[in-house]
């Protein structure tokens, strides 16, 4: 694990993405630490060995149209295919838990304010796992790497966060503390949505009828835009799919 030291920084954007990236405004976090890389293959097997964690759903990849799950199941490769519950029970079968959404856009933005991980320039084959049909062995992308050392930040594969996706996150009382909203002011918030017709605030995805969960940092299956380090999306906790993995957090202080 590496440390992301304490402080402010700038979260979401003002303009560009989607309405839920909207606006920018400054959080500010105390130190943790955060896995260098996304949990492998090989690491989150030990914890289904040892009967705490489930196996990958093996399905996911045909269901998507990837080929077998086998190509996604090298030693090295990041672990897919889990739900948030899956997410959660590894990173606590090691003493760690999963990061909150403003841990992890601060340990790929820093206090610049970066469009990438690596900084403001444009995605490539050199930096990041993306526009592909299937994930790679983690840390291959030096190029890269985040503020603090972190690699694979942007692409590879999504990483399931412990925040519930709240729509109107960054206009909440604790949006400077990166707090989103409970479970029934997310769901009103939702039905406004829904009522008034609202678009853009979850891409070309519907407004959700039931709380999920955030997932951050891009992955193999999408394009370059989708990389940007204030980009959220979200899930059901429940759904196991081929692009959702995860990495774990631990308090520094």
């Amino acid at each position: 694990m590496l440390v992301v030291p304490a402080g402010s920084f700038t979260m979401g954007s003002d303009a560009g993405g989607q309405e839920d990236e909207h606006p920018a405004h400054r959080v500010t976090v105390r130190s943790f630490f955060l896995d260098r890389t996304e949990v492998t293959n090989r690491a989150y097997f030990v914890c289904v060995t040892a009967g705490r964690c489930r196996p990958p759903l093996p399905a996911s990849a045909g269901r998507g149209h990837y080929g077998p799950d086998a190509a996604f199941r090298g030693p090295e490769q990041p672990v897919s295919s889990i739900s948030w519950d899956d997410a959660r029970a590894y990173c606590h079968f090691l003493g760690k838990r999963l990061p909150s959404e403003a841990e992890f856009e601060r340990a790929a933005r820093d206090d610049d304010g970066r469009t990438y991980a690596w900084g403001n320039e444009a995605p490539s084959s050199e930096r990041a796992v993306f526009g592909a049909s299937r994930t790679e062995a983690v840390g291959t992308h030096p190029a890269g790497a985040g503020p603090y050392g972190h690699l694979d930040l942007a692409g590879n594969v999504w990483e399931w966060i412990e925040d519930l996706y709240d729509p109107y996150a960054y206009r909440r009382p604790g949006a400077d503390r990166g707090i989103p909203g409970s479970c029934d002011e997310i769901l009103a918030t939702q039905n406004e949505l829904r009522r008034s017709g609202r678009r853009g605030f979850t891409g070309s995805n519907p407004i959700p009828t039931e709380c999920e969960h955030v997932l951050r940092g891009g992955a193999f299956n999408y394009a370059a835009d989708g990389l940007r380090a204030t980009n959220r999306v979200h899930h059901p906790g429940r759904f196991r799919l081929i692009m959702s993995g995860m990495r774990c957090a631990k308090d520094a202080e």
